[in-house]
């Protein structure tokens, strides 16, 4: 499983216009599946994302989690990340889950998170989204549960 995380001073995703999914300060993160992830890998990047410390202490040192900051979290899937992209002109997806697995260990990704923390927010998986982003920093970071 794969997630580009964004520090961000607000998100939010639109389908056809309609604003589905807000953040004020927080992370955003877009998230792959690849072919065999599973429950523990769902369970693993959450404990990354809810624990990953890019949010500035005191000192102003990256030293503080989402968790500690209460900031909130949006879940936006995006396929495209697991793209393979080493050679050639045009991605080729097939290092990508298959949309029904996809769908069911990203909506289980989501179901954990939301157990584990409030102010978690998505997009809608297969959908046309407009994502809108104020990274902050820019921060942004890629994370990797295998």
């Amino acid at each position: 499983m794969i997630a580009l995380i964004q520090r961000v001073s607000s998100a939010h995703v639109e389908v056809e216009g309609e604003s589905i999914g807000a953040i004020g300060a927080g992370l955003l993160a877009l998230v792959a599946v690849e072919p065999g992830d599973g429950e523990a890998q769902a369970r693993r990047m959450v404990e990354r994302l809810l624990g990953y410390r890019v949010f500035a202490d005191e000192a102003g040192k990256m030293n503080r989690s989402l968790t500690d900051t209460g900031g909130g979290l949006l879940l936006v899937s995006q396929f495209t990340l697991a793209a393979d992209t080493r050679k050639g002109m045009r991605p080729s997806f097939t290092s990508a889950a298959a949309p029904e697995e996809g769908r069911l260990w990203f909506d289980r990704l989501v179901d954990l998170a939301r157990a584990a923390y409030p102010g978690v927010e998505t997009g809608r998986f297969g959908a046309h989204m407009m994502v809108h982003l104020c990274n902050d920093g820019p921060v942004t970071f890629h994370l990797e549960v295998r």
